[in-house]
């Protein structure tokens, strides 16, 4: 391994100990459907997206608060002895990208096929601390 690619590995793995996410990939939900849901608790504190989720009536909202509770429990394995309320933990940033479409036939009238795509999703959620907000913009 050269010296370059050594050292643009070292800082892969430097960004990611501060990066706190988690990945959801191939969720059985078209992803337009899943945008709605994540559009909401875009930019939230935790516990805010975690309520907001519980109580909305969309079935991806479920898929959802499985991710964030696994992007939370991720940020409690890299920051032991911390605690959440302290660090007033919010979602940074989600994504949602189209996964693979399993492509299905529906017979139609006089002898003919409609082609039927059922769409999945890859969702990225990313979480922060807004203490670390702080501290940046005072340095």
């Amino acid at each position: 391994m050269g010296a370059r690619k050594r050292n643009s590995a070292e800082k892969r793995k430097e960004a990611s100990k501060e990066r706190y996410q988690a990945i959801l990939r191939n969720c059985p939900t078209s992803p337009r459907k899943m945008r709605l849901v994540t559009g909401m608790i875009s930019g939230l504190e935790v516990n805010k997206a975690l309520d907001v989720l519980k109580f909305s009536p969309q079935e991806a909202s479920r898929r959802l608060e499985k991710l964030l509770l696994s992007a939370i429990s991720n940020w409690q394995s890299k920051n032991e002895g911390v605690r959440i309320e302290e660090s007033r933990l919010f979602v940074r940033e989600i994504s949602v990208d189209s996964g693979r479409a399993l492509k299905r036939l529906q017979t139609a009238p006089q002898g003919r096929a409609y082609r039927v795509r059922k769409r999945s999703n890859h969702v990225t959620v990313v979480l922060d601390s807004m203490n670390k907000e702080v501290e940046k913009t005072s340095k």
